[in-house]
């Protein structure tokens, strides 16, 4: 068996651990942790990163911060895109697959019949791993919520992060934004800096509360640290000075945002982090799949239109869709094309919600099932949903049905020129056509 099957095996087999009842709590990864010998505290400093929206992207400029400095840098992510081992990255690179496997088997055996979840007992293996190489710093991005999420075992990081928080995973977070903020904010620890993006008032009035209560340095984007683009740069400011900067490589007004979270996080994490030049590297070097990422070859551009730009997002609530809409809005002002969209969703997702983003922009929907995944909605279903907002829309029947159908459209208007075609909805459909456009 190669070493990829045996992975895909072991991670198969911990699917049979999960709990009938999913419950939020702690208690079955501490033991599981206790058994493995506490690997939650020989750890590198921790950058602790919750949110709804702008997670990765995030980690993505703080790790490339800190590698611009000469640092190595532990990362935990989820989900991955085509590979598990996608999730771990160790000091600066991707874990084996020979030895993810040998740690889910040390897991496993560790934890023996008893309920876990998948996540939980992947995060152990995870959090075990990077307890095994030396590192400078670790940044860990919470899976779900925040206060029961798995990664949330670190008793004091050197600072947390809060995004962006909007709907999403109502299943498990309820509907309640304020309630949602709360489960966010459950991962700042006593006396522990929290650096907090861009919220509406109900959240940061929640999450500042929260800080209060935990004599926890509040640091709030628009109050105590400052980011916005200025004649092709930019610009970040707090109370330790101004940094003129270079756009992030990563495109769209909201990684501007993402990237002055970063830098507030380094600054503030009381260790010799965000130095200007670093971060200046950190910016042109950001790298960070499925966030407006530009196709350029593979076999579903050989069925795009001729010099149609193809665009990749995993996106996937609406207040990401109103983020990249407002990107895609930027490249509109820069050279105009008609938009296209390609969109398949999970069924636990908000559809009228991503769209409504959209109409005035895009011109046609096409709308698909996303491949191998038994949760996602299906073509004619997101069709309705497209249609009811009043987009102009047609359901495909997979992936390269539907950029032949774009091709179809974009040829039925050639007065428009070659089109602009962004292919979004969520990480499992960019996941996928990683995977298929390899």
């Amino acid at each position: 068996m190669s070493v990829v099957a045996r992975s895909k095996a072991i991670l198969q087999r911990l699917l049979t651990l999960h709990p009938k009842r999913i419950d939020l709590v702690l208690d079955r990864i501490l033991r599981l942790l206790a058994a493995l010998g506490h690997p939650e505290e020989r750890l590198p400093p921790v950058i602790h990163v919750a949110g709804t929206n702008g997670k990765g992207s995030t980690c993505a400029f703080a790790r490339a911060m800190l590698e611009g400095q000469g640092l190595r840098v532990h990362v935990y992510t989820s989900p991955h895109l085509v590979h598990f081992h996608e999730r771990i990255r160790l000091a600066g690179s991707l874990i084996s697959e020979e030895e993810l496997s040998n740690l889910l088997e040390e897991c496993e055996a560790a934890n023996g019949e008893r309920p876990i979840t998948f996540f939980e007992i992947t995060t152990a293996a995870a959090i075990l791993a990077f307890s095994r190489h030396p590192a400078d710093a670790l940044i860990l991005e919470v899976g779900l919520g925040g206060r029961y999420d798995a990664t949330n075992v670190i008793r004091r990081p050197a600072v947390t992060v809060i995004t962006p928080v909007g709907l999403d995973h109502q299943e498990f977070l309820g509907s309640d934004i304020a309630n949602i903020a709360a489960e966010k904010a459950g991962i700042i620890k006593k006396g522990v800096p929290v650096i907090v993006g861009p919220q509406e008032d109900r959240v940061r009035d929640v999450i500042e509360r929260t800080a209060d209560s935990l004599s926890a340095p509040f640091y709030g984007f628009g109050q105590d640290f400052f980011v916005h683009a200025e004649r092709g740069r930019m610009v970040y400011q707090d109370a330790d000075g101004l940094l003129d900067l270079p756009l992030p490589r990563l495109p769209g007004p909201h990684q501007i945002t993402n990237a002055g979270n970063a830098i507030a996080a380094l600054r503030h994490a009381g260790l010799d982090w965000g130095e200007e030049p670093a971060v200046e590297r950190g910016l042109r070097q950001v790298e960070w799949p499925a966030r407006l990422q530009r196709l350029t070859h593979g076999p579903l551009m050989a069925l795009a239109p001729e010099r149609a730009e193809v665009w990749l997002d995993g996106g996937h609530n609406p207040h990401a869709a109103l983020a990249v809409a407002q990107a895609v809005a930027d490249f509109e002002e820069i050279s105009e094309k008609p938009l296209y969209l390609i969109c398949g969703m999970l069924k636990t997702k908000d559809a009228e919600g991503f769209f409504a983003p959209f109409r005035g922009l895009a011109r046609h929907v096409t709308t698909v099932t996303i491949p191998g995944e038994t949760s996602s909605r299906g073509a004619g279903e997101l069709y309705d949903a497209a249609r009811h907002l009043g987009l102009e829309a047609s359901p495909a029947d997979d992936l390269e049905d539907a950029m032949m159908q774009v091709a179809a459209w974009a040829q039925g208007r050639p007065g428009e020129g070659a089109p602009r075609i962004l292919i979004c909805g969520s990480l499992h459909l960019a996941g996928a056509v990683l995977a298929e456009n390899s």
